[in-house]
């Protein structure tokens, strides 16, 4: 893929199977804090995969001992002089690239192999699916530095992940939640053996990539778009469009074929 032969300074990424990008964030010193750098890369790593048809999903993890620990503090303490304009330039910048990891056509996996804080958290909620491992921790940690939870979408994500009441909890204390709390509560699909997250995460890009390109891509936008739809008739709406679309492709021809042939189905995604 074009989008691995990039440099960058703050991430790695890896091709590791037909369609199944690895990025780790990679600043194992600073726990893979954010930096500005950051954000511009992964954003561009995000429009580099949209333009890869080749790609079907991507995995994010982290490098060394954690996931990501939020936005760097040795870069915060500009922060409060940079004035109103500033300060809102300075969030659209992290907005930006967490909104285009979370609107990538391909599912997005979180490996999420140790501490998630802050917009480390935020990072994990952009994804699809989120796999842990035991060293996982969450923490929106926002109110012990002087600042919201409303904050790179975590506070419309994690509400809609575990309800309202718990998340007033979690943000309102600021209080760490383990990996087996993570994975009870509903933040986590799973927690993964230790040292195991990122391959379980893997194996289930396997398993996606089995599945028709269209479908799988019309499924993530349904489910992304209906979440923010204010009625049952508008999801019908777009589910139906999405169904018409996928019928006018051959892969759902190659489908029916297959099931009847009982073998494999050879899917081109188109």
């Amino acid at each position: 893929m074009k989008t691995l032969d990039e440099r960058f300074e703050t991430l790695r990424a890896e091709e590791v199977a037909p369609g199944i990008v690895v990025a780790t964030l990679n600043r194992p010193d600073r726990y893979n804090a954010m930096t500005n750098t950051m954000f511009v890369e992964l954003e561009r790593l995000a429009w580099g995969l949209e333009t890869e048809e080749s790609a079907r999903v991507l995995v994010l993890t982290g490098a060394g001992r954690a996931f990501c620990s939020g936005y760097d503090l040795a870069d915060a303490d500009d922060l409060p002089g940079l004035g109103a304009l500033g300060m809102l330039d300075q969030q659209e910048r992290a907005a930006r690239a967490l909104t285009a990891i979370r609107s990538l056509r391909v599912p997005v996996i979180a490996a999420v192999n140790g501490p998630a804080a802050g917009g480390g958290l935020a990072l994990a909620l952009a994804a699809d699916i989120r796999l842990a491992s035991p060293a996982a921790k969450f923490n929106a940690a926002f109110v012990r530095i002087g600042l919201s939870a409303g904050d790179l979408g975590t506070s419309w994500l994690l509400t809609r992940l575990i309800g309202p009441a718990k998340t007033s909890e979690i943000c309102f204390t600021g209080r760490i939640v383990d990996a087996t709390e993570a994975a009870e509560l509903g933040i986590v699909n799973s927690v993964c053996a230790d040292g195991e997250v990122v391959a379980a995460a893997i194996a289930l890009a396997e398993q996606i990539v089995t599945n028709s390109p269209g479908g799988v891509q019309l499924s993530k936008r349904a489910l992304q778009a209906n979440l923010e739809v204010g009625s049952y008739a508008a999801a019908l709406e777009l589910e139906n469009r999405g169904q018409a679309l996928l019928t006018r492709s051959p892969d759902m021809a190659e489908a029916l074929s297959a099931f009847k042939e009982k073998r494999a189905p050879h899917f081109q995604g188109t």
